[in-house]
């Protein structure tokens, strides 16, 4: 995929969402309160510099009454009362639940479990993707929010839905069925074909009919994984066509922008985001931190590099984060003095141009009363509300760096498709996960003062010095392709352990593993020796590992380290093919060393590829560098209870005071430098 091509795209003969700076924004529901609180509450908003708020993300009961008429007034209210204030509107659909009146009349609309069971309304998005009556109804409410709206001059933006396939990625009923046959048959065109792909032969599975083929519902043993990873293929692209039905709704009657909001985050991985970024003119995410995590901080900076890989290097949205707790977490915790305005210029640091939330008022009732806001059940006298205005009057002071970007010269290649393969039923060892990998290899990366860039596998390589190629389990061989051809340019190469075993169809690929870089890596993987849960292994370096071993046979390599012990003891765990005739070195890591060890390997492997590195990065202080064509901007973000002293020159945007030279950061706090020149 090329991603500036996506790029130009998106923003081509359509009027671009500008920020007003960085732009400060929330969610409103106005549905929930009196009309004399939305009159104090925009007054709020004004003080505190909100340029941007999100409305009609629910509003389908409320605009549309079961005979079919709509009631806009309220909206109509609303809307005018934003204008008048000079905030802007980001405008939905109202789709992204139905009324009960609608699921009432048509029950056929629910969405169904893979145990073959319904889910029933009362919560949020009880509708089927596949569902042709709700796309109707849907789309109807779109075409008459956006006829009523569509010239508007406070909207400026389009909203679609609200986190689509957030709870209903997955409907196993039976017209989901009837468009997954139809999807099968566009995509391979013979049931001969579909028995290859899926491997039938196995367990007596080959098909004579499409009628035979159904959605992968609950089985008796483990099911066919080809049929499942084709299944979680499409069912993210039902999703995605509903986003695009919706969007060309809009475009009928307006040119302003449309996105949705995306949910590039740890416990959200249906929807294969590289395939639905094109079809945004902004791409948009929401983000919240994740307790259940052994480093939500980390698995924040990873989504929000992750996020600019979407948006093709371009400045980004950040439609909703959190002031504080969560009310959909075991333990929601509540941030600490200082952290919110950390985790929202984390993501400004790795490329968002507006910083909004969920939501403006915290509720009263309903499932989300105690998710926390910009306005608590306490009100204004608050240590949060003062920390809001903080955060407001920062953003205020930013407004210069929207429209720079973030420019690595680290890309790491992160996939869907290869999270579904790599997290399926059958695996070696079901202690191993896909984002084990990518977060500790992205951890390492980001505290050695790499900037990285995630990227889609196929995305063009070209100017990167460093390719990090983490559990990458499926691979095309078109993909494997532009990592060799980039190595061959000059590019070095990190491969960790479990790439490049299956192809699109989760068929492996024999001869020796990992068989698609297996000469470009100069080894072969003989056989996988994972460790049991607890279980530790040392290698010859003095560094422990664990989760993983392998036994390699070391071809045409340099081994750097080996296994002191274990299941594959005296086997390389970590090589280095070295470069010749301009190509790069293509080094291979065995297995998942602890942090420390990483980060000698990842220091190793920057220092040879002659990665440039931002000073003053450290474990729990990200250092990251936007910049415009004539200025740059140096994010020092300290998460760590200790001041981080940091090599830095220019002056401070955050605390109004030139630096010269050394930069103290206190613990918890952040200091964006405007640098006296391009570097």
């Amino acid at each position: 995929m090329d991603l500036a091509l996506v790029d130009a795209q998106r923003t081509s003969a359509r009027t671009p969402y500008v920020p007003r700076g960085i732009d400060f924004g929330c969610d409103y529901n106005p549905e929930q309160w009196d009309p004399a609180v939305w009159r104090e509450d925009v007054a709020l908003m004004r003080q505190i510099g909100v340029s941007l708020v999100a409305i009609n993300i629910f509003g389908w009961s409320d605009l549309q009454a079961p005979d079919g008429s709509f009631d806009f007034t309220n909206l109509d209210e609303i809307i005018e009362l934003l204008h008048a204030n000079g905030i802007r509107v980001n405008l939905g659909t109202g789709t992204s639940s139905p009324p009960p009146w609608l699921t009432t009349r048509h029950p056929e609309i629910l969405p169904v479990a893979d145990d073959g069971t319904y889910r029933y309304p009362g919560g949020r998005q009880a509708w089927c993707p596949s569902s042709p009556i709700f796309r109707r109804a849907a789309l109807a409410l779109a075409e008459a929010v956006a006829e009523r709206y569509g010239r508007h001059p406070a909207i400026a933006l389009w909203h679609v839905s609200n986190e689509l396939g957030c709870h209903n990625a997955h409907c196993y009923c039976d017209e989901s069925a009837a468009a997954f046959r139809r999807w099968l048959r566009a995509r391979y065109g013979t049931i001969a074909e579909l028995n290859r792909a899926w491997g039938t032969s196995f367990w007596s599975q080959r098909y004579t009919d499409w009628a035979e083929i159904g959605t992968p519902r609950r089985t008796l043993s483990t099911r066919n994984p080809s049929q499942v990873l084709d299944f979680s293929r499409f069912s993210s692209d039902e999703l995605r066509d509903h986003l695009i039905a919706e969007r060309d709704v809009i475009r009928r009657h307006s040119d302003l922008p449309v996105t949705t909001n995306f949910m590039v985050t740890a416990h959200i991985r249906e929807l294969d985001y590289w395939q639905w970024a094109p079809e945004v003119d902004i791409i948009a995410n929401d983000h919240y931190l994740d307790h259940r995590l052994a480093d939500p901080h980390g698995e924040l900076a990873f989504a929000a590099d992750l996020t600019r890989g979407l948006a093709g290097g371009a400045p980004w949205m950040l439609m909703e984060h959190a002031t504080g707790s969560v009310n959909w977490q075991p333990h929601n915790l509540a941030k600490l003095p200082g952290q919110m305005l950390r985790d929202s210029l984390e993501h400004v640091a790795r490329g968002a141009d507006s910083v909004c939330f969920f939501q403006w008022r915290a509720s009263l009732q309903g499932s989300e009363k105690f998710h926390s806001a910009l306005v608590s059940h306490t009100g204004t006298r608050s240590r949060l509300w003062a920390e809001v205005q903080e955060l407001g009057d920062v953003l205020g002071r930013l407004g210069e760096v929207a429209g720079s970007r973030v420019a690595g010269d680290v890309a790491l290649l992160f996939s869907w498709e290869a999270w579904w393969a790599f997290d399926a039923e059958n695996r070696p060892s079901s202690s191993v996960a896909y984002l084990d990998q990518v977060w500790a290899t992205h951890r390492a990366l980001r505290e050695a003062g790499a900037t990285v860039d995630v990227v889609a596998p196929g995305a063009p390589l070209d100017g990167y010095r460093l390719i990090v190629v983490p559990g990458l389990h499926l691979v095309r061989d078109a993909h494997a392709a532009v990592v060799d051809d980039a190595v061959r340019a000059g590019a070095h190469l990190l491969v960790t352990f479990y790439s490049g075993i299956v192809d699109e169809n989760d068929r492996v690929r024999p001869g020796g593993y990992p068989a698609v870089w297996r000469d470009l890596l100069g080894i072969r993987v003989e056989e996988f020796a994972p460790l049991l849960p607890g279980d530790a292994v040392s290698l010859t370096s003095g560094t422990s590992a664990s989760l993983w071993t392998e036994r390699v046979v070391a071809v045409d390599c340099d081994v750097r380290d080996r296994f002191d012990g274990g299941p594959a003891d005296g086997a390389p765990a970590l090589t280095r093919r070295s470069g010749s005739g301009g190509s790069g070195d293509a080094w291979y890591l065995a297995t998942l060393p602890d942090a420390h060890g990483l980060d000698r390997v990842v220091d190793d492997v920057l220092r040879g590829a002659g990665v440039e590195r931002l000073a003053g990065a450290a474990p729990g202080v990200d250092v990251i560098r936007r910049a415009s064509e004539d200025r740059g901007y140096r994010f020092i973000i300290n998460h760590t209870a200790s001041d981080a002293v940091v090599p830095a020159r220019g002056h401070d945007l955050v605390t109004g005071t030139d630096v010269s030279g050394e930069l103290r950061v206190p613990a918890g706090a952040v200091r964006v430098i405007r640098e006296d020149a391009v570097r």
